[in-house]
Parts: C-alpha cells; sequence; structure tokens
C-alpha cells in the first residue's frame, strides 16, 4: 500500500496499520524531508517517495518482516529496502525528538510514564559446547 492510498484512512486504522498516529507520522516525515533538503542532491532519483520510504520503514518495525519480502512488496531491490530503512532509522535517531527517556528521568518520582515500550527481539541463547570432557562415557561390552 502506498502513502496515497493509506492517508484516506481513518486514524484509528492508520494507527493499526502504521503503528503509529497520522500526527506522529507527518512530524517523522517533517524531519526525514528537512535531512533531505540539507544533503546535496546527487546520483539517480528515488523510485519511492518519502512518504513511501517512511511508511516501509514503519512496515519494517511493525511486522519485522525479512528486507526481501519488503523490498518485493514495494517494488525495490533488498539491498534497497535495507538502505532506505536504514537511512530513515538513522535520520530518525539523529534528530532526538522520538527517543526514550533515560534512567534518571524515569526514576524521579515526579515523572508519569505514559508509554510502556517491550523490546520482544530474538536474542541468543549460550549453549554449554559439546566436547569429549563433559559428555559421559560408557563402557562398551566387548561383542563377539
Amino acid at each position: 500500500m502506498t502513502y496515497e492510498q493509506v492517508k484516506i484512512l481513518k486514524p484509528e486504522d492508520f494507527k493499526r496499520l502504521c503503528g503509529v498516529r497520522p500526527e506522529t507520522f507527518n512530524q517523522m516525515l517533517k524531519i526525514v524531508r528537512s535531512q533531505k533538503e540539507t544533503k546535496q542532491k546527487t546520483g539517480r532519483p528515488a523510485k519511492l517517495s518519502m512518504e513511501d520510504q517512511l511508511l516501509m520503514t514503519l512496515e519494517y518495525w511493525r511486522e519485522y518482516r525479512t528486507y526481501f519480502h519488503i523490498g518485493q512488496t514495494w517494488g525495490v531491490n533488498e539491498s534497497t529496502a535495507y538502505r532506505i530503512i536504514r537511512k530513515i532509522e538513522d535520520t530518525l535517531v539523529k534528530s532526538r525528538i522520538f527517543t526514550l527517556p533515560g534512567k534518571k528521568k524515569l526514576a524521579s518520582s515526579n515523572y508519569q510514564l505514559e508509554v510502556v515500550v517491550v523490546d520482544v527481539t530474538e536474542s541468543p541463547i549460550e549453549r554449554p559446547k559439546k566436547n569429549r570432557k563433559t559428555s559421559t562415557v560408557v563402557k562398551r561390552n566387548s561383542i563377539r
């Protein structure tokens, strides 16, 4: 779905689809556009509009699909999808507008928490190494 198809949705449906409210989306879009204006224009023009690139990034965050699948959905190569998502993420992080409060702010008693964020990404689990010393050795009966 392109931004042209998504922008006509009701605010509740827009949030269900993208994971953010339309106002937040517009804030993110202003930041991405301001960064683009300061950048010198070189190379080939982008296939996707800024709105679609931001929508692709939100789709990646929302659904956590592979770059290959996102690239196929948006009609771009896997590496292009990765590059676009990385660029948008870096721009939003650099703006420091969409950041979580730090430990000191959370520890203060007068701070009221509005949103709880839970990180559910996969993390590797350390497994014990299999070697001869740790495994139990059983004597085999000689079969004649």
